[in-house]
Order: structure tokens, then sequence, then C-alpha cells
């Protein structure tokens, strides 16, 4: 496939964040998804959460598997490591990166093939480890790249272009991601700017697995009447859980939020997330009240958005694992090779 280069000049008088860098820096190649598609907005999503957290491009390294979903890391952040794996595997290239290098900032793009079908067994052992990354689902509940069958996440009640039902009950992400140990899930909508990026900066600032599972409809195969993931349904059926806001830890955002209506997560490297609640006295720490709220939407046909599940303190992979700090590449031959005292001291403990 030829890829379109974008044009490297832009206006001089666009905005730069504290490198010096303007948004046109965080792009990619030109996208060649179908007009419309909710990808598109959440590489624009992406960039503009990189580009608001001054994050330079060669501390990122992205990921990705097979599918429409997985061409989105080709449009966002050129100048970043990346890795497009085959069908279902990104998880496994990610956790062995992220042993190798935890300097790194590993943001994984998926779909809800890539991710609930082919890939659902390394997806459930990548929350289940901790991994510190932030994987994010673009969720269109069909098989773009092969002409429009249903997804393992579609729902029971949505039906096809041609009106037909899908005899299966659908995965939903979220409760899985619970369930399996992900200390950060969220859900949100690609037509959500406002919402998805203060969720995208939340989820890069969390140390441990971060899941936003993105309703992103396909218009060429599922955005009909009678689909639970178009464009219309998504905006009727909304139901926003919270207002997030992500408040770096050198750096300040004005918010004005009545008393007792908000609420402070601070993450390990002092930045916090703020949480203004829309729906009652629904506290996304509670795992039990998480699950409880996405069985209710499900039931009740509509699409629960916001930051549904949080952890704090959550340790990562490599706590869990007592691993070096140092990237494996920087390790000298004497780090590596501890000396016989050390190897007999290991053999004597396990014999």
């Amino acid at each position: 496939m030829t890829h379109i280069a974008k044009p490297m000049f832009h206006h001089p008088a666009l905005p730069v964040n504290r490198h010096g860098l303007t948004r046109r820096d965080y792009e990619g190649v030109v996208s060649t998804l179908c007009a419309g598609c909710g990808h598109d907005s959440v590489t624009a999503a992406l960039i503009e959460a990189c580009f608001e957290l001054d994050i330079e491009a060669h501390r990122i390294a992205k990921l990705s598997g097979i599918g429409c979903s997985s061409k989105t890391t080709n449009y966002f952040l050129n100048r970043s490591h990346g890795f497009n794996s085959v069908h279902g595997r990104m998880p496994s290239v990610a956790t062995g990166a992220n042993l190798a290098n935890r300097d790194l900032l590993y943001i994984g793009v998926s779909g809800d093939g890539d991710t609930a079908a082919i890939g659902l067994g390394q997806f459930c052992h990548a929350m289940r480890r901790r991994l510190n990354m932030v994987y994010v689902v673009e969720n269109n509940g069909t098989y773009g790249l092969t002409k429009g069958q249903f997804s393992a996440t579609n729902d029971r009640a949505s039906k096809n272009r041609k009106g037909l039902d899908t005899p299966f009950a659908g995965i939903d992400l979220a409760a899985l991601a619970i369930e399996f140990g992900a200390g950060f899930v969220a859900r949100s909508f690609s037509g959500d700017k406002a919402q998805l990026v203060p969720l995208l900066k939340a989820a890069i600032a969390y140390p441990g697995f971060a899941l936003i599972d993105v309703i992103s409809p396909c218009v060429t195969f599922n955005n009909h009447a009678g689909s639970t993931k178009s464009y219309d349904y998504v905006r009727e059926h909304n139901d926003a859980l919270d207002e997030v806001d992500i408040v770096p830890v050198k750096g300040t955002i004005a918010i004005d939020y009545e008393e007792g209506s908000s609420e402070d997560v601070t993450l390990h490297d002092g930045s916090v997330i703020r949480l203004h609640k829309l729906a009652g006295d629904y506290d996304p720490v509670d795992r039990s009240a998480a699950l409880t709220m996405l069985e209710r939407h499900q039931t009740e046909g509509t699409v629960g958005t916001g930051l549904i599940y949080l952890q704090p303190g959550e340790s990562d992979l490599h706590e869990l694992l007592e691993t070096v700090e140092a990237p494996l590449n920087r390790l000298r031959d004497a780090d590596l090779c501890p000396g016989n005292a050390a190897l007999e001291a290991i053999n004597a403990a396990h014999s």
C-alpha cells in the first residue's frame, strides 16, 4: 500500500508546547480509512493528548495488530517507535518490549476483532499481568476489512445492514478488563473529543494497564439504523458517568466545581485525575459498582461512557517481578553475569 506523506511545512504561528513542537509534529501520514471513519477521530484525540502532555515522540512506542484500527498507529507520531504485529498478537509484543525497556510509554491501538476474537487470550493475560501500557480499542462491532461481518463485541440487539440479528451475546470489553485486573478502565465515543482527550491523558499517566474502549462507528458497514454502534445510536443513548480532567504534576488547570461534586485521585508520578460525577453517587473506585453499572447499561440498551473503574496505587508488571530499572540494552556484562557465587546460591535455593 502506498502511504501519502504530509507536507513538512506549517504556519509559523501555530501553537507550540514546552518542547517547541506543534500539533503537526505529532501527526503521521495521510489516512487511507473511509471518509468519516470514527478511527480518524481517535487519531486526532491521540495527537491532542500527546501534544498537551508535552510528550516527546521518542519516548513513545506504538503497537498494533491487524485490521482497520491497527492502521491508526501510522497516522500519529511518525517520529516515535512502532511495531505492527500479526493479527491478535500485539499484547505479547508489547509485553516483551515493555520488559526490555520500561522507560518508554507504550500505546497499543487495536480493534474489536483483533482484541476480542483472535487476540482475546493475549489481551486477557496482558491485563492479568498488569502490563504498564495504554490499550485503545477502536470498537465498531464489525470486521471492516472483510466486508462487514459481526465481531465478538457486537450487541445481540444490533442488526446488520440487511436487518439480520446476531445469535451470540457480545463481549463487554470494559467488564472483562475489570474482571482480569486492569486498573484503569474507561469507555468513550470517537465523536466526543472533549471526553476522549482527557481520558487518554489520564490513561497515559496511569502506572499500569489502562483500557479505553472507544465506540468508533464504521461508516461503511455498521452505521445504519438498527446498529448499536452507529453514530446516531451512541449519540442518542450515551450516558456520561463523569467529566474527567488530568492535572499534570508540573502543570495547573483552572477548574471550578461545586463543593462535594468532585474527587481527586493522585497517581504515582504526582499527576491527579480529577473526576466530576454526573451520574448520582457513582464511584469509579468501587469495583463492584463498576460491574453493576455496566450490567445495568447493557440491560437498558444505553452506553455508559467516562471513567468506569480506577484502582489507585496499582503495581505494574515490573514492580511485581522486581525487574531491573535500567533498559536491558544499557546493562553491562558485569550486570548480566552475577558470578559463580550468586549462581550457586540460586541453585541451592531450588534444590
